[in-house]
């Protein structure tokens, strides 16, 4: 009677806790230095990544290379030629910050280490209900194989100085640009800000949004842009230079609003603003706001390759940017000013209380300002819109 007993005492003993197996992970990681594909356009992130990495090489012995790109498909790409030439270990890309159609592609193509994220201890904080924003990238589940960091939102910015009533839908600005010929412009389509501006336009503008979110096919393609074109063939005449030229990215088009060239900006960071006029690039008058009817958001992920040489230190990093500790930094205006991905009501109270004392900005706008999020299409219609964009306006 005894032997099974004894049998289940053995089982029990021989079957690792959690924490004896995250305990392995960070004794493997020491020492490792993780090469992070993240993209390198804002020296605000730049400096976030570079503090992370002298934290976590103080406390784990694990450093980060920030890989700096202008587009995540450089790294996509690197990792499917070296799987292309039978290069299934020690891998070139250890971590990518990573969302929509590249996630889709290299989830498809099976480039994925993973599932990994239910063993981050900090995943704790995190909403993982089937659906939640943590879950789902541009429509797609996760599953496991990426891990959040950031929120996003789209916002529009506006000088207050020169615009007191900012246009609070894409048919108001239409009318808006019409009175103001040449104040208003967006970034080069080819740029993910300027493709998520008209993916914002389509939203609103689209008769049934819930073809949204799934694959576009020739017929809702067609069906459900004709509004959005309506509408862009309308206000291109009165944008920029007459909509023959865009600046290149959203610093561009941001300094354009510091010189007064233009009367608006946009981001998809809604601290962003706040943060420039933190550092003396924005003046204090700007203000962010969202479309009144609610804006696109979503989480932005790392994912680990499935070849990647340093998955240890990749999973370290991931779970340091889930730090509560680590996402406040994050949140703080005068740093990196993004929003945390954290679930509030895991929080406990000394957590929740380095979020309640960030500092805070008239540029900034609250949770309440900010309104609905909406959700991302999936990832083939921003290929599409911005393929059909540039064969309409560009070619």
């Amino acid at each position: 009677m005894r032997l099974p007993i004894i049998s289940a005492l053995i089982a029990a003993i021989a079957v690792p806790t959690f924490a004896e197996s995250w305990d392995d992970t960070l004794s493997a990681a020491r020492g490792q230095t993780v090469f992070w594909n993240a993209w390198g356009g804002d020296e605000r992130t730049n400096d976030f990544i570079a503090w992370a990495s002298d934290e976590l090489d103080a406390r784990y012995g694990v450093t980060i290379h920030h890989v700096k790109l202008s587009d995540t498909a450089e790294a996509v790409t690197r990792v499917i030629a070296e799987k292309a030439a039978g290069k299934t270990e020690g891998g070139s890309v250890d971590l990518i910050w990573i969302n929509g159609d590249n996630f889709l592609s290299m989830k498809e193509q099976g480039l994925l280490y993973g599932p990994f994220v239910q063993d981050l201890p900090n995943a704790k904080y995190l909403d993982l209900s089937e659906g939640s924003a943590a879950t789902v990238d541009f429509t797609i589940p996760t599953e496991g194989y990426e891990s959040p960091w950031r929120l996003a939102r789209f916002v529009l910015t506006h000088d207050s100085a020169r615009v007191q009533e900012p246009p609070r839908s894409v048919t108001a600005l239409l009318d808006w640009a019409s009175e103001h010929p040449g104040r208003f412009t967006h970034p080069a389509v080819s740029n993910f800000m300027g493709a998520t501006f008209l993916k914002q336009a389509l939203i609103e503008l689209a008769p049934d949004p819930a073809l949204l979110q799934s694959e576009p096919t020739d017929e809702t393609f067609s069906g459900v842009t004709e509004p959005l074109w309506t509408w862009y063939d309308a206000l291109r005449p009165h944008l920029w230079r007459q909509g023959k030229t865009f600046p290149e990215n959203e610093s561009v088009l941001q300094q354009m609003l510091n010189d007064g060239e233009v009367d608006f900006a946009m981001a998809f960071d809604p601290a962003a603003a706040a943060a420039a006029v933190e550092r003396g690039l924005l003046p204090f008058s700007v203000r962010s706001y969202a479309p009144e009817g609610g804006s696109i958001g979503n989480v932005s992920f790392v994912a680990i390759p499935f070849n990647a040489a340093h998955k240890e230190g990749a999973m370290v990093v991931a779970n340091f940017l889930l730090d509560p500790a680590t996402q406040a930094r994050a949140q703080d205006i005068t740093i990196l000013g993004s929003y945390s991905v954290l679930d509030p009501a895991a929080l406990g109270a000394q957590e929740k209380a380095a979020f309640d004392a960030l500092p805070s900005s008239p540029a900034l706008p609250t949770n309440e300002e900010l309104g609905r999020t909406l959700n991302e299409p999936h990832p083939g219609w921003m290929t599409r819109i911005a393929e059909e964009w540039a064969k309409r306006y560009t070619e």
